[in-house]
């Protein structure tokens, strides 16, 4: 098994007033994860982010980051991540270059030597490149949340830590971030991804935990939480004869509309209800094995409502 570079026990933050944000998590993010971290809007993700990185104390628990503890040795723990948490903030009258300039000189890890280099490949990078001197105040939500992760990945992380990165991105600033996103770890750096946007953690993360109210309600690999459902879903133009055929066979099945009907296979091969159709000269058009979505596994842990 792979190295931890995030690992949380019992984890809890109790704020005055008696609110419980966060309640007895574990986290477990190992080295080499693009790991999404979800959950609406509220569910505490963002307070467990700052507790990673010990913006805020937590009330009870221990937190490990690269294997170090940040309570008690945050300096180490924290060399070697990059983070892009609630906004970034910046100059407003300077360039985003100079920003990231000033930003890489205040770190003791902000080797002068490579800092024009550093900086133009990584403003290239996150599609900044074309900018020039235009002063920060001139910059859309969207460049901004660029120009923030520019600034996690200047001094080329280990752990990356992102909290809905994609704030203020068109589709393809979206699309673009993904590609750049398994980039990343496939040259060695650990992501872990905060959204609470299921469906663009389940284009790209390996790994997933889902936080609801406070508390971990599912974490695992994803292509374990995407099982497939038991289902499969044929679309036929003899759905008469299908129905038929399903009439004097072992399955389950309910009809969808006048040329489609879903079967519950069970245990059993879909080539054997494909077989009982061919026998039976029925013509199938699709076979499609139906799988959760990240959003139904949420829906199946917490019996909630529908994801903002």
């Amino acid at each position: 098994m792979s190295e931890a570079v995030v690992r949380t026990v019992g984890l809890t933050k109790r704020f005055s007033g008696g609110l419980v944000a966060v309640d007895d998590v574990a986290l477990d993010v190992r080295e080499g994860d693009l790991f999404g971290f979800l959950g609406p809007n509220g569910a505490g993700k963002t307070t467990t982010i700052r507790m990673l990185l010990g913006l805020i104390q937590p009330t009870v628990g221990t937190i490990e980051v690269l294997g170090k503890n940040v309570e008690h040795d945050l300096e180490h723990a924290l060399r070697g991540v990059g983070s892009l948490v609630e906004g970034p903030g910046f100059y407003p009258f300077l360039s985003g270059e100079r920003n990231l300039a000033i930003f890489d000189a205040a770190g003791r890890d902000g080797v002068r030597a490579t800092r024009r280099s550093r900086i133009h490949d990584t403003i290239e990078r996150v599609g900044l490149g074309g900018v020039g001197d235009r002063p920060v105040k001139a910059y859309s939500l969207g460049m901004r949340q660029r120009l923030g992760l520019a600034a996690a990945l200047l001094r080329a992380p280990r752990l990356l830590i992102l909290d809905e990165p994609t704030n203020g991105l068109d589709p393809q600033g979206i699309h673009e971030l993904r590609g750049m996103f398994v980039d990343l770890v496939c040259e060695g750096t650990t992501i872990l991804l905060s959204s609470h946007l299921l469906a663009e953690v389940e284009a790209i993360c390996t790994r997933a935990a889902m936080m609801s109210a406070g508390r971990i309600v599912a974490q695992d690999r994803v292509a374990d939480l995407l099982q497939p459902t038991g289902w499969v879903r044929v679309v036929t133009p003899d759905l008469e004869g299908a129905v038929r055929v399903l009439q004097d066979g072992p399955f389950e099945y309910a009809p969808v509309d006048h040329e489609t009907v879903r079967v519950h296979l069970g245990n059993r091969p879909s080539e054997l209800l494909n077989k009982a159709f061919v026998g039976a000269e029925i013509r199938v058009r699709e076979l499609m094995v139906e799988r959760r979505t990240l959003e139904d596994v949420f829906l199946e842990r917490t019996g909630d409502g529908e994801i903002r």
